[in-house]
């Protein structure tokens, strides 16, 4: 029985002849739980002192140990608390041997299917379905009647009865309820629940238990159980599946970032490609204009000298002499070229030379050159002669 959720969170199931034909219909990296037959398993119920429940799992496993005829590391074990008292536990404690489970899911390991979680099918029918109290489950695996008797939803005792009709199951239910006894089950169950697929035997099991059974169908989905049955190596090698599964979606992912990347800078190439020759294109067609304001700006500097003002040698003058910043400070020579401008003069100090460097250059009317004063020469009367060389800015 296969037992599979869809994408819209319905669950499916599907009848298959066995786990061969249901590894066929199972994808890469599905999430995999295997319910094991009762037949497969030891499932026990122990009485353990209540000292420190944190030893339950070694004193657990040193009864499956004695149990079980094969070396420890060959067997895989695990338990569910069933009631918890001051001085004694009462546990539900499932083992299995390792060869066996790995010839039972061989489909499944050779098309690499390994599965998250290995439990009991009655487990998962106990917890489904009585979840509290005792209760009996008769139901069928395979071809054969398994009977299971649950304490609050966990597993206490499965045994597969020979019965193949209602004649037999009446003689071998009573000696179910005897091997329950005497491991300290009371009988007297509150639940009693039979599959519906087993209706015809329902009057029979009503004549031993003086009670009705209710009919139960499949668990869709069932209830998540403790019990898990994996060993080692297929956690080990699971995690190993998960972890290259992960590496090949942030894989996947970081190709396709980069691929989205390389698209991107494409796009953007291409459209700087197109922007490029738009521009090369509207500077070929501006290029006579351009040409031609470049050349009229050419022409105008040259004639700035002869048709703007503040290149007249007598605004020039003009200028300078407002600048002097004594009455004593002379011009003796002037000199003007097309570009270049020299002044040569004499004051009575230094200091008065570069007083009236200073207020030249700070003349608005003589921006259009750039003055500088070279060092005063020192006259024998103590006067200073000073140079004053400009150009055109």
């Amino acid at each position: 029985m296969v037992r599979s959720q869809a994408a819209n969170g319905t669950w499916e199931v599907r009848s298959v002849a066995d786990l061969d034909e249901a590894s066929g219909l199972l994808g890469e990296g599905d999430d995999i739980v295997l319910a094991l037959p009762v037949n497969a398993v030891l499932a026990q119920r122990l009485r353990l002192p209540t000292s420190d429940p944190t030893e339950f799992g070694g004193m657990v496993r040193l009864q499956v140990e004695k149990s079980f005829p094969y070396p420890p590391e060959e067997v895989t074990s695990d338990f569910e608390l069933i009631e918890q008292g001051e001085n004694e536990s009462v546990v539900s404690s499932v083992a299995v041997h390792n060869a066996k489970l790995t010839e039972l899911a061989g489909p499944l390991l050779k098309r690499g299917h390994i599965p998250r979680q290995v439990t009991v099918y009655a487990a998962q029918r106990a917890a489904s379905r009585a979840a509290s109290g005792r209760a009996l489950i008769i139901y069928r695996e395979g071809g054969k009647l398994v009977s299971a008797i649950t304490e609050n939803g966990k597993l206490s005792l499965a045994r597969t009865l020979d019965a193949t009709g209602p004649e037999q199951l009446q003689r071998d239910l009573p000696q179910l309820a005897l091997s329950a006894e005497l491991q300290g089950i009371d009988t007297t169950f509150p639940t009693i629940l039979l599959d519906e697929n087993c209706m015809p035997l329902r009057d029979t099991i009503e004549r031993v238990f003086a009670q009705r059974p209710n009919l139960v169908g499949m668990e869709t989905p069932p209830a998540a159980v403790k019990l898990d049955l994996a060993p080692e190596t297929w956690r080990k090698q699971r995690a190993s599946l998960v972890r290259q599964k992960e590496w090949r979606r942030r894989l996947i992912w970081a190709g396709a970032a980069y691929a989205a990347a390389f698209l991107l800078f494409a796009l953007y190439v291409g459209i700087i490609r197109i922007q490029v020759g738009r521009y090369q294109k509207a500077i070929e067609r501006d290029e006579p204009t351009v040409r031609f304001i470049r050349n009229a700006e050419v022409d105008w500097k040259a004639l700035s000298p002869a048709i703007d003002p503040h290149f007249y040698p007598i605004e020039v003058l003009l200028h300078l002499h407002e600048s002097l910043p004594n009455p004593d400070v002379r011009i003796t020579v002037y000199d003007q070229s097309t570009r270049n401008i020299s002044v040569q003069g004499e004051a009575p100090s230094a200091a008065l030379a570069y007083q009236l460097a200073e207020k030249v250059k700070k003349n608005p009317e003589l921006q259009a050159f750039e003055l500088t004063l070279g060092t005063p020469r020192i006259l024998p009367n103590d006067h200073a002669q000073f140079r004053l060389e400009g150009k055109t800015k």
